[in-house]
Order: C-alpha cells, then structure tokens, then sequence
C-alpha cells in the first residue's frame, strides 16, 4: 500500500513564502494598505514574492507600476500622506537609487519636518545581494547609503521565521523602513524553517545570537550570518569557540547585544557583502571602539566586499566577496593576537 500524505503535516516555509505569508496576512488585516512594484500584479514579482497578491485583493490595492522607482517611491509618499500603508517593491534593490531623492529627501523626513505629526508607513523592500552571478547591476548591498539618512530604518534578516517577523513590524511600524532581502536565500532549501500558525512579529532593534561562544565575536546580517556560522565550526575544531549575532536591523542597531558579546569574547569580526569603505561593517567597529575599547584584547576586523564591483565570472566574484575561509583566517590571527 503506498503511503497516503497527511494532509495537516505542518510544512518548512521558504525565505520567500515568509515574505509572501506577510504580505498577504497584513493586506487581510489592514485594508488601507497598498502594494505596488514593477510586475507585482500579474507577474507576481520577478521572485514571485507577490504571487497571487493581485488576484486575491485586486489591482486598485496591488498595482503594477511602469519602470520608474522615482516615480515608485514618490507615490508611496503621497498615498501615505492620505492615510495609506504601502509597500514599495524595488524588482532589484541596486535600482533603488533611481528613487534615492525621494526616499531620503521625501520620505525619511516627513516626520521630521512636521515636529512629528505626519507618519510615513511606507516599507521600501527588494532583493539584494552577490553570490549568485548577478554582476555589478544585479548583487548590490547599498544599505550603508541608507543607515546615512536620520528618519529611515534598516532591516536585513536572515531567516525565513525573522523574513516574515520582522516585514509585519515593519508595516506596523508607521516610520519609513528599507527592508534588504536576501535573493540567494529566497529558495534555499538548508535555511527553510517551521513558521508559527498565530500572528506574530519580531521587534525592530533587536539581535539574534545565532550560536554561543567565548574566544571570538563574528558580527554579520543577510547571507553572511551563514558563512560566520560555517566557519564556527571549522574554527570549533581547531578548538576556537566563535558566538554570532545576527543584528537583523541596522537602524536602529542593539548595541547591547553586540557589547555583551565582546565583554565575554574580548575579540570581534565583522562581516558584510557591502563594500569596504564606509560601509556599515566600519559603523560597527567605530561604536565598539568608542563604548567598549575597553573590553577589546585584539584590533577588532572588518571582512567586507572589496571595494570593487560585483564581477560576473563566478572566480572574480568569489574572491571580491567575504568567505568562509576569509572569516576563518581572520578568527585565527586574531585569536593569536
């Protein structure tokens, strides 16, 4: 007799089934909420993160947009204005500089400028990210320009179970939100996790320690949080015991976390895909060096992408970007320092 599949077997959800859950679960909950994007109606988004939005809630709440993040971003702002919740697709995240004037001139200042009175729930979001073979137009982290502009948040989860948590505080949030999604973890089927039946969401500046250690801190966010976790365990058996937080949200940033961690560990990497120079890697070690110097017994690390574009030959790529074996030779100097 072949077996018959339980029809309440409670399955793993996917990076991206956890956005799309979101998504679908806050346009039930808030009928003022709006999508809008380059081909997020019929389409359901170049990476299907919106998949059946259109056909469920209708095309005068999920309206695909011409190509035109400026034109994007700015009519999120106004239809915020009258009341409205929206998010904002960017089909890739590096085109959001296309609508960058209307992002951090428009958007991320309206609460400012108004002494408080006008909200802007606008969630801006997108796949970002290297590693895939995308090149220089189609891997970028351009986060760091954002965490530049007071009036915005920052998010960048790494998890499916933190992907859906975290896109519902967002929404909820009533500030304007940049929220990175990582693309080469949209499918991948080694970070698939349960998600909870009940309504839940995971507050916005607040780190996750993705595994406990005592010799070594690796700070990272997105794809990298996996790569610091790879090299924990090579590292665990040349008898190094690394910690790693997930930060999960740049702005705001849990100092605390990060500072607990270094108190026990007295030794910090930090890891992103961003480039080097000015990048948020270097935010990070700037505030562990002005409130926690005192707890450091080595010069703490920055493992970033060069600063270079992204190549597209998978050789140039890989070796632009951070690795695992970059990490676990940065963790073995320092750990000797």
């Amino acid at each position: 007799m072949s077996a018959v599949a339980n029809p309440t077997q409670i399955v793993k959800k996917n990076y991206v089934t956890a956005i799309r859950e979101a998504l679908f679960e806050e346009m039930a909950l808030n009928p003022d909420m709006i999508c809008q994007g380059e081909d997020i109606g019929i389409l359901g988004g170049a990476f299907g993160v919106t998949e059946g939005l259109q056909a469920e809630y209708g095309a005068s709440r999920v309206i695909d947009m011409p190509i035109s993040e400026a034109c994007i971003v700015g009519s999120a702002v106004g239809m915020a204005l009258a009341g409205k919740t929206v998010m904002a697709e960017m089909q890739f995240i590096d085109f959001i500089s296309c609508g960058f004037d209307q992002i951090v001139n428009m958007m991320a200042t309206y609460c400012y400028r108004t002494a408080g009175e006008v909200n802007m729930p606008v969630v801006v979001r997108g796949p970002a990210g290297a590693y895939g073979g995308g090149a220089l137009y189609h891997s970028q982290m351009n986060e760091a320009w954002f965490c530049n502009s007071p009036g915005l948040k920052v998010i960048c989860p790494s998890t499916p179970y933190d992907a859906k948590g975290l896109m519902k505080a967002a929404l909820r949030d009533g500030n304007p939100c940049l929220f990175f999604e990582i693309k080469e973890l949209y499918r991948k089927r080694e970070v698939e996790e349960l998600l909870p039946e009940e309504d839940y969401v995971i507050q916005l500046g607040k780190a996750a320690v993705r595994r406990s250690g005592k010799d070594i801190t690796f700070v990272s966010y997105g794809q990298n949080v996996y790569h610091c976790l790879q090299a924990a365990d090579e590292l665990a058996k040349l008898g190094v015991d690394a910690e790693v937080i997930d930060i999960r949200t740049l702005v705001p940033l849990d100092e605390d976390t990060i500072f607990t961690s270094i108190a026990k560990t007295s030794r910090l990497i930090v890891v992103n895909e961003a480039p080097m120079t000015c990048g948020f890697a270097g935010e990070i070690i700037a505030r562990v060096s002005e409130k926690a110097f005192e707890y450091l017994d080595a010069a703490p690390v920055r493992i970033t992408r060069l600063d270079t574009p992204v190549p597209w030959v998978k050789p140039l790529e890989l070796y632009v970007l951070p690795s695992v074996e970059k990490i676990v030779a940065a963790a073995l100097k320092t750990v000797k320092y």
